[in-house]
């Protein structure tokens, strides 16, 4: 059974770290186990998904603990209260800030629907870069969709990814994961931060560890 962290409790809402590889709840993913279901056992309590966080993906992941507060949580998701910080290890080289403003098609629709990306790039890591992303709506894989769409496909995404670098990254840094983390989210003055899982961790170490040899190597 995966380990779940938690990071914030009140009357209303519990905040956990999602291991990447874990779905979230049972309609998204024929698993055995769920998000929901670890964090409702572990807390004796019934807890409500609000927001939707990839199975490969990792970081903070937000429940209600009432119907009521439920409503009011998804409310506010909706009306774009909530602000999410996503990391992200890519492909390329981006620029050094930019707003990815592109529609994405839904899967039950051929009418695409607006999509909105703030990226900016933290570092350049050779063929690599560590971006932040902070996704303005909440399209399906907004954020891996719009990363390939600038050409800098996220690391580990079988789906929208390069598999020559998935497997270098396998291969090289143990790295078998989706290079994506919802590092911190903002919400009617809760600031919940979660810490960089130690494979991701682990990769950017010996990236940056690379890139500071190249830097400093006679040439």
């Amino acid at each position: 059974m995966p380990d779940i962290e938690f990071l914030y409790r009140d009357a209303d809402v519990v905040a956990v770290n999602k291991p990447s590889g874990l779905a979230v709840h049972r309609g998204w993913s024929d698993d055995d186990e769920f998000a929901m279901t670890l964090v409702r056992d572990a807390l004796g309590h019934w807890v409500y998904p609000v927001h939707r966080l990839d199975r490969g993906a990792s970081g903070v992941l937000l429940f209600a603990l009432s119907k009521e507060s439920a409503r009011a949580l998804c409310e506010r998701f909706e009306r774009r209260e909530v602000k999410k910080h996503y990391l992200a290890l890519v492909r390329g080289a981006p620029p050094d800030e930019l707003v990815i403003d592109h529609p994405l098609k839904p899967d039950n629709s051929e009418e695409p629907q607006p999509a909105i990306t703030d990226v900016r790039r933290l570092a350049q890591l050779g063929r690599y870069a560590w971006v932040e992303a902070k996704p303005h709506t909440g399209r399906l894989h907004q954020i891996r969709r719009h990363l390939k769409h600038i050409s800098c496909p996220i690391i580990g995404d079988v789906k929208y990814g390069k598999g020559e670098h998935n497997r270098l990254f396998r291969e090289r840094y143990a790295l078998h994961r989706l290079a994506l983390h919802a590092s911190r989210l903002e919400l009617a003055g809760l600031d919940i931060h979660a810490p960089l899982p130690p494979e991701l961790a682990s990769a950017l170490a010996q990236l940056s560890q690379l890139e500071q040899e190249r830097r400093t190597s006679p040439q």
